[in-house]
C-alpha cells in the first residue's frame, strides 16, 4: 500500500487566562490561618502550569506531558481547596462557544477533553507501516478513548456541547472504530489466519456502520464536520468488503466454493460503493482539515480502488474455477451466514495511565506539599495510634508463644533427656573415648609447652630471684663497710675525725633496700603458692599429656567389667526396642527443629511488619481520601495472618513433641540399664573435672609464673639501680676520707709538743717500747675514763714539755714564721687553697683525759665534740683517689709518709695550714646531704 488510511482526530479547545493566585491566597489566610505570602511560589507554579498546559502545548509528547502535569495537581489541588471558586472560560471544541463557570471539576473535565484530543492527535500521525507506530496508534487511541469515557462517566451535567453525553459517546465510538482499524492493520500486515482477520475486519465495519448512523444527527445540527460523515460512510464499505473477501478465502480453503463465489461477489459490489464514495470525496476535498490529515482524499481514494480491483480479479478468477471445476451452487447473499464480530479494542482506564512511574515522575511532587489540612492531620494521628497498638498487639503475641514453647519445653525436660536418651542407644556405636573439650585441652596444652614449658619457666625465674637477691646483699655489705671503715677511723684519730656518720646519710638508701628485701620476700612467698598449685596438678597435666589418657578415659567408661553395649548386659533390650528408641529420638529431633524454625520465621514476620509500619506513610493517601473517616491499617493483614498462622503451627509441635516424649520415657526410661549408662556418665563427668581443674590450675601456674618473671624483672632494675647509687656514695665517701685522713696525720705531727735539747754528753734516750696497734676494743677501753686504777694504762707518752697545772689553757699555737726543729715537713700544698680557716678550740679535747677520778659517761657514743665541725668549703680541692690504700674493714690503715718539703721552703709551718672542711658528696639526691648542712 502506497497510502494508509486516514485516521480523525478530536479537535481541541480552546480557553482564556486564569487568575488562580488571588482565590488561593485568600483560602490559605480564611482557612488555615497561614500568611498567604509564604505560599506565593507555589502560587506561581500553578499559574505557569497551566498557561504551559493550555496556551503553549501542542499535539505531541511534550504537550501530552504538560497536560499530565497540570491535570495530577488539579486532583491534588481540589483536596486541598474543595471550595474555591475560579472563573474558568473555554470555548467549544466545536461550537467554538465561551462557557465559564467557577467550578474546578468543569476545569478538570476540560483538561481531560484536552488530553483525549492530544493523544488521538499522536495517534493518527503515527506511521502505521512500522511494527512500532501501529503499536503506538494502538494505545493511545485506546488511552483517549479511557480519558472520554472517564469524562463521560465523572461529570454528568456538562454546560457545553464537546462535554455532553451524546458526543463524548460519539466520540468514543470512533476513536474505538479506528484503534480497531488499526490492529485490523496489524494481522493483515502479519498474515493471520483469514477467519480472524475478517472478524476483526466485521468487528470494525459494524462499529463505522453504526458510527454513520449517529453521524448524520450530529452533521444536521452543525456539530460534527462534514468530511467526517464521508469517511465514516466510505470506511463502513470498505471494512464490510474486507470480511467478505477474508471469510470468502476461508471457505475456499474450507471446500466451501459456492459461499466463497458469492462473499466475493458481496465484496465487489461494496468495495464499489466505497470506491465511488472515496472519488467524490477526493474531488471535494480541497481545505485543510484540523481533525484530517492533509492527503486524506487521495490516499483513501487508492486504497479503495486497490481493493475494488482486487475483489474483482479474485471474483473473476472463482467464477471461472467454479463454472470449469467446481460447479456449485451459488447462494444469495441475504442467505449467506453472517461473519462473527471479534472486539480488539478497549479502552484504557485513567486509573492505569495515571498509575504508571513515567506519569508520576512528570507530575511530580505536590506544589502546596506543605500546606496540609488539619483534617488531615488528625487523621494521620489517629492511623498513627492505630498502627502502635497493631504493633505493640503481635509483638505481646510473639513475646506470648515464646514464653510458651520454653516452658513447655523446660516442663517436659527434653533437651536434657534427649541426650540421655540417644546416649544409651549409640553407647554400642564406636565412639571416642575422649570428650571434645578434653581434646581441645590437650591441644592447646600441648601447644604450649612445645613453646615454653611450666619447668624452664620456673628455672628462669629462680635465676631472676637468686640474682636480685645476690645483688641486694652486695648492696648491703658495701653499705656496712662503708660505715664500718667510718667509725673505724674516728676511733683511730678522735677529735680530729671530721668526717659526717655514715648512719644519716645513707638512711634512704637503706630504707630502700629494706623495702627491697621485704618485696623479695613477699615474692619468694607468692613462689612457693606457685610451686605448690604446680606440684598439685603437675601430675594431672602430665597425664594429660601422655598417651594414656585415653586408656583413663576408657577404663573410667568400663568399670562393670569387659566392654559390652549398656544394652546388651542385662535388661533385656533387643534390636527392635532399640530401633524403636532411635526412631523416637529422630521424630523428637525434627519437632524441635520445627519449632526453631517457627520461632525464627515470627521473628522475621514480626521485623518485617515493623519495617512496613515505619515506612509507611498515608498523608498522601489521607488526603486523596480525607472525606472517608474511620481509616484502619489494612495493609497490615497478612502480616498479621502470616504471624497467626505460626503460633497454630507452634501449638500443634508442641503438642505432637510431648507426645512423643511421654512414648520415649515409658519405653525406655526404666531399668538397669538405665542406671549403669548414668554410672558412666557420671564417672565420665567426674574425670572431665578433675581435668578441668588441673589444666585451670595449670593456666594459673603459667600465669602467675608470668607475672614473678615482670616483678622479678622490674626488682632487678630498682636493685640496680639501688646499686650504682650506693657505689656512687661510696666512693665519694672513700675519697672524702682519704683526704681526711692525711689532713688528720698532719694534725697529729703538728701537735707533739717540741723537747729540749739533750746534752752533748748525755747519751740518747731510749726508744720506747714496741707495742701492738691497738685494736678498736682496746681503743674504746681506753677512752673509759671510769675504771680508775683498774683500767688499762695508756701507751708511753713522747716527752713533752711541762705544762701549766691548769687543764684549761689553750695548746700553744704553732710558731709562724719558724723551722721545726725536729724537721717535720709543712702539710701539703694543695691544703693552702681553702678559703675558710676555723677557729681554734677554746680548751684542749683531751684535758679531760687527765681527770681519771671525775665521774664520767662509761660509753663513748655520748661524748661531744670539743668543738663543732668546721663548715664545708665552697669548692673542696680535688684529691688524688690513689694517695691512700684501704686495707680491709677492720678499720687499720698504713699510710705512707707526707711528701718532703719542696726545695727553698723553710721548715716552719705557715698559719694557713688549718684543717678544712670535707666535701658535700656530688651527684646524690638531697636526702644524702642534709649532713652536711648542720
Amino acid at each position: 500500500m502506497s497510502h494508509q488510511s486516514p485516521m480523525i482526530s478530536i479537535p481541541k479547545k480552546t480557553t482564556d487566562e486564569v487568575d488562580w493566585t488571588t482565590p488561593i491566597r485568600h483560602l490559605i489566610a480564611k482557612s488555615y490561618g497561614e500568611n498567604p505570602d509564604n505560599y506565593i511560589q507555589e502560587c506561581q507554579a500553578l499559574q505557569r502550569c497551566r498557561q504551559d498546559a493550555v496556551k503553549g502545548a501542542g499535539s505531541d509528547t511534550t504537550g501530552r506531558d504538560l497536560l499530565y502535569k497540570y491535570f495530577g495537581q488539579l486532583e491534588l489541588l481540589e483536596l486541598r481547596f474543595s471550595e474555591i471558586r475560579v472563573n474558568f472560560s473555554w470555548h467549544d471544541a466545536f461550537t467554538n462557544k465561551v462557557t465559564t463557570q467557577t467550578s474546578i471539576a468543569f476545569e478538570k473535565a476540560s483538561i481531560l477533553f484536552q488530553i483525549a484530543a492530544t493523544h488521538s492527535a499522536i495517534a493518527a500521525s503515527q506511521s502505521r507501516f512500522e511494527p512500532e507506530g501501529i503499536k503506538l496508534a494502538f494505545h493511545y487511541f485506546r488511552a483517549c478513548a479511557g480519558m472520554l469515557t472517564y469524562v463521560n462517566e465523572n461529570f454528568l451535567h456538562a454546560p457545553s456541547t464537546d462535554l455532553s453525553r451524546e458526543v463524548i459517546k460519539f466520540l468514543v465510538g470512533i476513536i474505538l472504530a479506528q484503534a480497531t482499524e488499526v490492529f485490523l492493520e496489524k494481522c493483515i500486515d502479519e498474515k493471520k489466519a483469514n477467519a480472524l482477520v475478517s472478524k476483526i475486519a466485521s468487528q470494525a465495519a459494524s462499529m463505522y456502520t453504526s458510527l454513520n448512523e449517529e453521524v448524520k444527527d450530529f452533521q444536521g445540527k452543525g456539530i460534527i464536520d462534514r468530511n467526517w460523515v464521508t469517511v465514516i460512510q466510505i470506511k463502513s464499505k470498505l471494512f464490510a468488503s474486507l470480511a467478505q473477501c477474508y471469510r470468502a478465502q476461508a471457505d475456499m480453503k474450507a471446500g466451501n466454493h459456492g459461499d466463497a463465489l458469492a462473499r466475493w461477489i458481496l465484496a465487489e459490489s461494496l468495495a464499489k460503493e466505497a470506491h465511488r464514495s472515496a472519488s467524490s470525496f477526493s474531488a471535494l476535498f480541497s481545505h485543510v482539515s484540523s481533525t484530517l490529515p492533509a492527503d486524506a482524499g487521495p490516499s483513501i481514494l487508492d486504497r479503495t480502488k486497490s481493493h475494488s480491483q482486487f475483489c474483482t480479479e479474485r471474483k473473476n478468477e472463482a467464477q471461472r474455477e467454479n463454472d470449469l471445476i467446481y460447479n456449485a451452487v451459488v447462494p444469495s447473499a441475504e442467505v449467506l451466514p453472517p461473519i462473527e464480530k471479534a472486539s480488539v479494542a478497549t479502552p484504557i482506564p485513567i486509573q492505569e495511565v495515571y498509575g504508571s512511574p513515567d506519569v508520576q515522575k512528570v507530575i511530580g511532587p505536590d506544589i502546596f506539599m506543605k500546606l496540609i489540612p488539619l483534617s488531615v492531620h488528625e487523621s494521620a494521628s489517629v492511623y498513627s495510634e492505630e498502627k502502635a497498638k497493631l504493633v505493640r498487639k503481635e509483638v505481646e503475641n510473639a513475646e506470648s508463644a515464646e514464653v510458651e514453647v520454653r516452658s513447655a519445653l523446660e516442663a517436659t525436660g527434653v533437651q536434657d533427656g534427649l541426650a540421655r536418651f540417644k546416649g544409651m542407644v549409640d553407647s554400642g556405636a564406636e565412639e571416642q573415648p575422649i570428650p571434645l573439650d578434653v581434646r581441645r585441652w590437650i591441644e592447646d596444652i600441648g601447644i604450649i609447652e612445645d613453646r615454653e614449658s611450666v619447668d624452664t619457666l620456673m628455672g628462669e625465674l629462680t635465676r631472676l630471684k637468686e640474682s636480685v637477691r645476690g645483688e641486694l646483699e652486695n648492696t648491703s655489705r658495701e653499705l656496712e663497710a662503708e660505715s664500718h671503715e667510718c667509725e673505724a677511723m674516728r676511733i683511730k684519730y678522735d677529735h680530729l675525725w671530721t668526717q659526717e656518720p655514715s648512719a644519716g646519710l645513707n638512711k634512704a638508701l637503706r630504707q630502700d633496700l629494706k623495702s627491697h628485701m621485704a618485696a623479695l620476700d613477699a615474692a619468694a612467698t607468692s613462689d612457693q603458692q606457685v610451686v605448690a598449685l604446680w606440684d598439685s596438678v603437675k601430675g594431672d597435666i602430665s597425664l594429660l599429656l601422655s598417651p594414656g589418657v585415653e586408656e583413663v578415659f576408657c577404663a573410667s567408661l568400663q568399670p562393670a567389667g569387659p566392654s559390652q553395649s549398656l544394652l546388651e548386659l542385662d535388661v533385656g533390650y533387643d534390636e527392635q526396642e532399640r530401633t524403636r528408641i532411635r526412631q523416637f529420638t529422630s521424630e523428637i529431633e525434627e519437632r524441635l527443629g520445627r519449632l526453631k524454625k517457627i520461632s525464627y520465621e515470627r521473628g522475621e514476620v514480626l521485623k518485617d511488619l515493623k519495617e512496613k509500619i515505619q515506612a509507611d506513610d498515608v498523608s498522601h493517601l489521607l488526603l486523596l481520601h480525607r472525606r472517608n473517616t474511620g481509616v484502619e491499617p489494612c495493609s497490615f493483614r497478612p502480616y498479621q495472618q502470616r504471624l497467626a498462622a505460626t503460633v497454630h503451627h507452634q501449638q500443634v509441635a508442641i503438642q505432637e513433641l510431648q507426645s512423643l516424649w511421654k512414648g520415649l520415657r515409658d519405653l525406655a526410661g526404666r531399668g538397669p540399664g538405665v542406671k549403669k549408662w548414668e554410672e558412666q556418665e557420671r564417672l565420665k563427668k567426674d574425670m572431665v573435672r578433675r581435668f578441668s581443674r588441673a589444666r585451670d590450675g595449670y593456666m594459673d601456674v603459667r600465669d602467675g609464673i608470668m607475672k614473678g618473671l615482670q616483678f622479678y624483672k622490674q626488682l632487678m632494675e630498682l636493685a640496680a639501680s639501688l646499686a650504682r647509687n650506693v657505689k656512687s656514695f661510696t666512693s665519694e665517701r672513700r675519697v672524702e676520707r682519704e683526704r681526711l685522713i692525711g689532713h688528720a696525720e698532719v694534725q697529729q705531727r703538728l701537735s707533739v709538743p717540741k723537747q729540749p735539747l739533750p746534752p752533748v754528753d748525755s747519751k740518747p734516750p731510749l726508744p720506747p717500747q714496741p707495742h701492738s696497734r691497738p685494736s678498736l676494743e682496746a681503743s674504746f677501753a681506753s677512752m673509759n675514763l671510769q675504771t680508775g686504777r683498774h683500767a688499762t694504762p695508756p701507751p708511753p707518752k713522747p716527752p713533752q714539755v711541762p705544762q701549766p697545772s691548769s687543764y684549761a689553757v689553750s695548746p700553744p699555737a704553732p710558731q709562724p714564721q719558724r723551722l721545726s726543729t725536729h724537721g717535720f715537713p709543712p702539710p701539703p700544698p694543695q691544703l693552702t687553697r681553702s678559703t675558710y680557716v676555723p677557729p681554734p678550740p677554746a680548751q684542749d679535747p683531751y684535758a679531760s683525759l687527765g681527770l681519771f677520778t671525775s665521774p664520767q659517761s662509761n660509753s663513748p657514743a655520748v661524748r661531744q665534740p670539743s668543738a663543732p665541725p668546721p663548715p664545708p668549703s665552697q669548692k673542696p680541692p680535688s684529691q688524688p683517689s690513689h694517695s691512700y690504700t684501704k686495707q680491709g674493714y677492720s678499720g687499720s690503715s698504713t699510710f705512707p709518709a707526707p711528701p718532703p718539703p719542696p726545695p727553698g721552703v723553710g721548715t716552719r709551718i705557715s698559719s694557713q695550714h688549718q684543717p678544712i672542711s670535707p666535701p658535700a658528696p656530688q651527684g646524690y639526691n638531697n636526702q644524702y646531704k642534709y649532713g652536711y648542712g648542720r
